[in-house]
């Protein structure tokens, strides 16, 4: 048997007979949409009944879950308490006669009526944030301000306009406001303790005496703040008590420093300009100048945060002063230094963190960022640890200095700074507001008992305590 010709279409396409085109196979589709999944491919009166059923559900609900939602963030905790007896107490003062529950009701419902009319509507507000400078230190004064524009036609009431700081909250009242004015309050930021804050959003919030119904807006994006920690200006590393430590020269022997030791005899590899040619003259042999090498500037600030060497918060805080003015004179100093805290094993770790974080210390402002946010944990690795990695880590230390608190013994001292190699100098920064300040010599290492900032600086400067 022949198989039939095929078919040409009016375009000049050709077909196989039983099979389709490209136009049949797109027309013939199924689609599955809402109202297939619904009636499948039923059609009539009965299935765009049930489509058109489905339609109106699904509106509703969509417009009741938004009236909900609207109304779970308008409605506080005692406003559901009240929606809830209000009715209640209609039903049960009518149908048991106690004409009580009858006026309770009322009352709660004409107190509700009159809530809804604190939050009902909108008010035509612009509010704007002119955030404090983006640091300062503790103790300075910080201030935010706050401009709120009225840009309807009509008077204002006066509203409370509320600047989130940190976990804390500072409610600014603002006073009605005429046809396009405006009004500007100056908000004081707490800066009595160090750390990185988070301003705003400003928000205004609308709300009834009784509390039933809150209404919030947004206005401003959130702002970064940080408080720094208080630091002293120090004299220079170039000078002082870091010069007179690194002026000490080492053991170690080179013929390319520049402190004089002695004269050997010539050897090959040395050069020539070292050869010292009196000497070469009296003995007929070449004699070269040998050199102790001086100690390479690179200081390292090591301090611990482990609560066990601090007896107190204050100690605590006069360490991260004292770490933050030596690290920040050094910066701008421009020498090379290194700032470390020990670090704080997790909570439910199986074994300690042994290890170190170096604090950025590419500018002041970086140190002080990252020292605004440290803290004492009692996870934290403490200062013979930290001392430990601390030598490990760094390379071509000059001087080491080690912050603690009062707790800390003068053998864990001795033990901490015998950490480093013996070149290293090592000063104990033993940070104490309830001790006389002072000066020691423990063996090869000083030990500066501060009481304030005020004796770093004077302790920095060379002189006895």
């Amino acid at each position: 048997m022949t198989s039939p010709p095929p078919v040409r279409h009016s375009r000049g396409r050709t077909t196989e007979p039983g099979r389709r085109g490209p136009e049949e196979h797109s027309l013939g589709a199924t689609v599955t949409t809402a109202r297939t999944r619904i009636v499948g491919a039923r059609t009539g009166p009965v299935a765009d009944a049930v489509v058109a059923i489905v339609r109106v559900w699904r509106t509703t609900r969509s417009v009741v879950a938004r009236a909900i939602a609207a109304t779970s963030s308008v409605v506080t905790p005692l406003g559901w308490v009240v929606a809830a007896l209000v009715p209640l107490a209609l039903l049960g003062g009518y149908a048991w006669g106690w004409q009580e529950l009858v006026v309770s009701g009322v009352v709660g419902a004409s107190l509700a009526l009159v809530a809804l009319l604190y939050v009902v509507g909108s008010r035509r507000w612009t509010v704007a944030l002119t955030p404090p400078p983006q640091r300062v230190a503790v103790g300075d004064p910080a201030q935010a301000g706050i401009l709120v524009r009225n840009d309807s036609a009509r008077r204002s009431f006066g509203t409370v306009v509320d600047l989130p700081v940190g976990t804390s909250v500072i409610p600014v009242p603002v006073p009605g406001l005429p046809a396009h004015g405006q009004a500007l309050r100056s908000v004081a930021i707490p800066t009595d303790r160090r750390g990185r804050l988070t301003l705003g959003p400003v928000r205004t919030v609308r709300a009834d005496p009784i509390g039933l119904v809150r209404r919030e807006r947004l206005w401003t994006a959130a702002a970064d703040f940080i408080v720094h920690p208080r630091t002293i200006d120090i004299p220079s590393t170039s000078s002082g008590l870091v010069r007179d430590l690194e002026g000490q020269p080492t053991r170690d022997l080179t013929s390319s420093d520049l402190a004089f030791h002695a004269l050997r005899e010539y050897m090959p590899g040395d050069e020539r300009r070292h050869i010292h040619w009196k000497s070469t003259a009296k003995t007929g042999t070449f004699m070269v100048r040998q050199f102790e090498q001086t100690r390479r500037s690179h200081l390292v600030v090591a301090l611990s945060i482990a609560s066990i060497d601090f007896g107190s918060d204050a100690e605590f805080e006069l360490a991260v002063s004292v770490t933050g003015s030596l690290g920040a004179r050094a910066i701008r100093d421009a020498r090379e230094v290194s700032v470390v805290v020990s670090a704080i094993t997790p909570e439910f770790a199986k074994r300690a963190v042994l290890a170190v974080d170096s604090l950025p210390t590419l500018t002041p402002n970086r140190l002080l960022d990252a020292l605004a946010v440290v803290e004492h944990s009692p996870s934290a690795l403490g200062i013979l640890d930290t001392s430990r990695l601390a030598g490990e880590r760094a390379r071509g230390i000059s001087v080491a200095f080690l912050v603690v608190g009062s707790t800390v013994t003068a053998s864990r001292l001795r033990t901490a700074a015998a950490s480093f190699p013996p070149a290293v100098e090592v000063v104990a920064l033993q940070c104490d507001p309830d001790h006389v300040p002072g000066r020691r010599r423990l063996g090869a290492f000083t030990v500066l008992t501060l009481g304030s900032l005020n004796d770093l600086r004077h302790a920095m400067r060379g002189g006895d305590s």
